[in-house]
């Protein structure tokens, strides 16, 4: 069975390891096909491509674009993007412009609580590309004791009603889907069981998504339950969405599962890599993955 990863983060935007790092503990770990998917920056391609054609890895160019759609931050991962189309670049430059505002205002709303320095903290963990993120205002809480990992300072900051949360308005789901598509790419709802969306608002989500253009689904993530993976295979299934599946990988210890760790692939899904336009190992086309039986029953 081959190892496919396609979701992961370097520190183009707010993982730990450099794209060239990232690729090689790719490889460790038997990765055999691997996208980058960077918040809102593909400044990292070419260097993760170098590096995974070194190590034998076929390697697929992503984005994972920040995205407001009815008051809720959604991301959208676009696949076998071309990074040269001018509208993504223009698109995502404009995205990374507002992050630092957000920022701001994030220390702002940590400063009213008595925690102080944050700002000047959180850029100290940024890397060359200067995209701030809420996981560099975590690592600082984290550093100063506020929490004891990143994923415990999602529950007490940073998040809707907890400290140091501020609205902020992304792309339009609209724009970030023709953005993708534009550039040949596949647009992917990424891990969906983030959202904590209701039944009626997911499906109005997807119908909308679908009609945009969007063309799959984030089954596999290491965010997901097992009960949410044969959730969200059923939902692709019956909006005729293709399935993808990635660790969402942002550094060690960081993550829920390391690069190429991630459960089975469901059965009766069409997997994303099926349709992609790039030239793939035949193997990646024709590979079946059918581990998870999916109820015949409605969704509840």
């Amino acid at each position: 069975m081959l190892n496919i990863d396609l979701h992961c983060h370097s520190t183009i935007s707010d993982g730990l390891l450099t794209p060239a790092q990232l690729v090689e503990r790719a490889a460790l770990r038997g990765v055999e096909t691997l996208a980058l998917t960077d918040h809102d920056d593909i400044a990292g391609l070419v260097e993760a491509r170098q590096t995974a054609d070194a190590k034998n890895i076929t390697f697929i160019n992503g984005v994972e674009i920040s995205v407001s759609w009815r008051g809720r931050n959604l991301h959208i991962v676009g696949l076998d993007i071309d990074p040269e189309y001018t509208p993504l670049i223009e698109g995502l430059a404009a995205i990374r412009a507002g992050r630092s505002q957000r920022a701001a205002n994030i220390a702002a709303e940590l400063d009213k609580i008595g925690i102080h320095g944050s700002l000047e903290g959180a850029y100290a963990h940024v890397g060359e590309r200067r995209l701030i993120g809420r996981t560099h205002f975590a690592r600082f809480l984290v550093e100063q004791g506020y929490a004891k990992d990143v994923k415990s300072v999602f529950k007490k900051y940073l998040v809707k009603g907890k400290p140091g949360y501020t609205p902020h308005e992304w792309a339009a789901l609209s724009d970030a889907v023709s953005w993708i598509c534009g550039s040949g790419g596949c647009a992917i709802i990424a891990h969906p069981g983030r959202y904590d969306l209701g039944k009626n608002v997911l499906n109005d989500l997807l119908d909308e998504f679908c009609a945009l253009g969007g063309s799959a689904i984030e089954v596999v993530t290491s965010s997901h339950t097992p009960e949410q993976v044969r959730h969200f295979a059923q939902h692709a299934q019956n909006k005729n969405l293709m399935a993808s599946c990635g660790s969402d990988f942002h550094g060690p210890g960081e993550s829920f599962h390391d690069l190429g760790q991630l459960p089975e692939f469901p059965q009766g899904c069409t997997p994303v890599w099926h349709h992609w336009k790039n030239t793939i190992a035949a193997e990646l086309v024709s590979v079946s993955y059918t581990h998870l039986t999916l109820p015949t029953s409605d969704l509840v």
